[in-house]
């Protein structure tokens, strides 16, 4: 297990380790950094500093020994920042999901490929250089170097997705808890196409961001708890845990608790073997790390 340590961590609320016990390999599938030396986007929000030495706090905190970088949509196809952060952190502890243009270069492809890069995402929750039309065709192409889709979308667009996403040749891995919206919860349509995905073999689901949808609301996020837990039922192979740090969703005075987060993920879980599925094992098989020696 690696050494979990108390302490303030920026963007975080607590200080606290968490309670429950966080295996060797243990990987977060989902966190950003911001510089502000860095111009966000026209139209994005703009999130204050955020960085490396903040992230290794965090992540000495939990406990977690790897992590995937999310391009955030603040800076478009700039992935710049987060490659440098990619090399910062380390290659062998951590990919990158990055953001392209439509009819980015295949040289370019395989840059991002050799630095660490292992999917593109799709976040369709606002304008941006990447829509749904680009979803078939770019899958088609990033297949071929064991890539995956990364999609984050409100439920009308999952929905009508759907056979798109189906089709494609390479994996999909579904954002915050597939976007679900509350108070339909697993009664959704939008968990009816995850549920049909994970079934087909052909997504992964990110429990991360409970905040987002929960319209039960801190701290316990039950509403969002029931549908990881009914994820986990599912489809205990394809289940991914994100930090979402620095909660970019959040506003300043209400980042949530990390620690107390994973807590409460890990109650949703319920068993220890699907825990360490989750944190290690499931990620090492998509993201490509060696495996863990616990």
């Amino acid at each position: 297990m690696t050494a979990k340590a108390e302490g303030k961590v920026a963007w975080s609320s607590g200080m606290a380790a968490p309670r429950s016990a966080v295996p060797s390999g243990a990987t977060d599938c989902h966190f950003h950094v911001y510089d502000a030396r860095v111009p966000s986007r026209p139209g994005t929000p703009h999130h204050p500093d955020a960085v490396e030495a903040d992230y290794r706090a965090l992540r000495q905190r939990l406990g977690l020994s790897r992590g995937v970088l999310v391009q955030p949509s603040a800076y478009g196809t700039d992935n710049s920042r987060h490659l440098q952060a990619l090399e910062t952190l380390g290659r062998a502890e951590h990919r990158m999901v990055a953001v392209v243009e439509p009819d980015v270069a295949d040289a370019e492809l395989r840059r991002l490929d050799a630095a660490g890069v292992r999917g593109v995402r799709f976040n369709l929750t606002m304008p941006g250089v990447l829509t749904a039309a680009s979803v078939a065709p770019l899958g088609r192409r990033i297949a071929a170097l064991g890539w995956h889709v990364q999609v984050n979308a409100p439920e009308p667009l999952l929905v009508a997705l759907e056979p798109v996403l189906a089709r494609l040749p390479c994996p999909v891995v579904l954002d915050h808890l597939g976007q679900v919206p509350q108070p339909a919860g697993t009664e959704s349509a939008a968990f009816g196409t995850v549920r049909r995905l994970l079934d087909g073999g052909k997504a992964w689901v990110k429990i991360s961001g409970p905040y987002i949808r929960s319209r039960a609301g801190a701290p316990g996020f039950a509403d969002s708890g029931r549908v990881a837990t009914a994820l986990a039922q599912a489809a205990p192979d394809r289940l991914l845990w994100g930090s979402d740090w620095p909660h970019p969703t959040q506003p300043p005075n209400r980042k949530p608790d990390d620690a107390d987060l994973l807590d409460r993920c890990a109650a949703w879980i319920g068993s220890t073997t699907l825990w360490h599925r989750m944190l290690v094992d499931n990620p090492a098989a998509l993201y490509g790390f060696e495996a863990s020696s616990s």
